[in-house]
């Protein structure tokens, strides 16, 4: 009696361990497929920012744009769930520089001196130039960028590289932005920027000439960001047979991508036309 009693006690205790444990589990798997529905959803929410960036945004910009919508999952769920569904930033390509800084024009001091943050717009206006290929030959590009908010506020389109590929550039942020007197504007020690049309046009507005130093790209490295911007996330995944298609994408880029919808890590992923209108708001 006392044998099959004890025998009794032990099956009852393993068929209610038993239905803990499978009840345990079902919980679990509840719970689980919850968490699979919502990494879904995320899922589909990423590769939507993801198309939106042109395929350039990787974890951190994702994790910013979902804030923005007001998501709430941390950068590592983000990271995981691209990681997951394959989802990458485009691939990044280095490239050659095109200065040519072997002239006798005078060359004016570094007084930018890598100082890339400044309180307010136009106080310092950064120069450079970049090329672009196409069956058809190179399209330079040349762009300056207001150094407060990242924006690209000028910038010109040529087969060649004549000095008057800057000043256009530089008068068409002049007549963008009516900077005063005073104004830093830096560029490297490039011929077309050191020549005497180009310094007079930067004399005849007041404004107040630095250069980088000798082979030094990082007293320009905004700049160099932006070109490097703009090759790895557009050019570099394009083939222009002519120029007037490559300075179509550019403009595209710049006037509908870059200014108005890239979040900038620099300005609390915020664009810079974004950035400029939350600041002067306050």
């Amino acid at each position: 009696m006392f044998e099959h009693r004890e025998i009794f006690g032990i099956k009852l205790m393993s068929s209610i361990l038993e239905v803990s444990r499978a009840g345990y589990y079902a919980w679990l798997g509840r719970d689980d497929s919850k968490h699979e529905l919502e990494d879904r959803r995320l899922t589909v929410l990423i590769r939507e920012e993801h198309e939106k960036s042109r395929g350039t945004y990787g974890a951190p910009r994702i994790h910013a744009a979902l804030k923005k919508r007001d998501e709430t999952c941390g950068l590592h769920r983000v990271e995981r769930l691209m990681r997951e569904a394959g989802i990458r930033s485009k691939m990044r390509r280095k490239h050659v520089r095109t200065t040519d800084s072997k002239h006798s024009y005078p060359v004016a001091p570094n007084i930018l001196d890598q100082v890339f943050t400044v309180s307010a717009p136009n106080q310092v206006w950064v120069s450079d130039i970049t090329y672009i290929p196409t069956d058809e030959g190179w399209l330079y590009l040349a762009s300056t960028m207001d150094l407060y908010s990242r924006k690209v506020i000028g910038y010109s389109m040529s087969a060649s590289m004549p000095a008057s590929l800057v000043e256009r550039a530089l008068e068409i942020a002049i007549g963008l932005r009516s900077p005063l007197p005073g104004l830093i504007h830096h560029s490297d020690r490039g011929v077309q920027y050191a020549a005497h049309a180009f310094q007079g046009l930067l004399e005849q507005h007041g404004f107040v000439c630095s250069m980088s130093r000798k082979g030094n790209c990082y007293d320009n490295a905004v700049q160099e960001s932006f070109f490097h911007t703009l090759k790895t996330e557009l050019c570099d995944h394009e083939h222009y047979r002519t120029r007037a298609e490559a300075r179509a994408s550019v403009f595209e880029f710049i006037e509908v991508f870059y200014n108005r919808q890239r979040l900038h890590s620099t300005l609390g992923y915020r664009s810079p036309i974004e950035f400029e209108a939350q600041r002067s708001a306050v």
